[in-house]
């Protein structure tokens, strides 16, 4: 539910965290959206490994299938061990969600950032001529598996342009989100750039 900043090194070029209200967000998605999302939900899918992602050894911190399983169950997440030994896993999560105090309802997803649409259109037509559109590193699905509108994602991510801020980092400074109620991004950057994070009080509500 905390989120804190602390800008060790600040970059040369760039290097931002960009921040955008939730709450905002929410009032200013189109209804229909709104609505779909809400009643949908998104399935997040990801491949790991093939030289596009990190390997599932290094992403859950173990060489043993069986506890990579064991999370999985735990998180109701589906995986999938393809041929070669690399990992897929999907998980259905909420677009939308209310604040534990304030009841406050909150635009809480990534779906614009997972969804292939963001990737530069090159890159996506050169993962796409050589791969199926399963086997995407990243990619986000309505929860019943179809596919999002590109126009659908395009509509959300002007709305978060419209309610994002952005500052500079300076060396010492610290920042402290309430991790529900704003979203955080990271701009790209040229130079060194150190900014740690840490965080605290996780949400337990059912």
């Amino acid at each position: 539910m905390k989120i804190w900043f602390h800008c060790v090194e600040e970059p040369e070029i760039g290097g931002a965290t960009p921040l955008s209200d939730s709450r905002e967000v929410y009032k200013l998605i189109d209804p229909f959206i709104l609505k779909r999302f809400a009643e949908k939900k998104l399935m997040y899918v990801r491949n790991y490994g093939g030289g596009l992602d990190l390997p599932w050894q290094q992403t859950f911190n173990t060489e043993s299938r069986q506890q990579v399983e064991n999370f999985c169950h735990t998180q109701r997440i589906e995986f999938k061990w393809k041929d070669n030994g690399d990992l897929r896993t999907s998980q259905v999560c909420q677009a939308v969600a209310s604040h534990p105090i304030t009841n406050e309802m909150l635009w809480f997803n990534q779906a614009h950032l997972f969804h292939i649409s963001n990737l530069a259109p090159a890159t996506r037509d050169a993962l796409l001529s050589i791969m199926p559109i399963e086997d995407l590193p990243r990619n986000v699905y309505y929860g019943d598996g179809s596919p999002i509108e590109y126009s659908v994602l395009q509509e959300i991510r002007e709305v978060l342009d419209e309610c994002t801020i952005s500052f500079p980092w300076k060396k010492g400074d610290i920042l402290m989100l309430d991790n529900m109620l704003i979203a955080h991004g990271r701009s790209t950057f040229k130079g060194t750039r150190k900014v740690i994070v840490a965080m605290a009080e996780p949400n337990s509500r059912a």
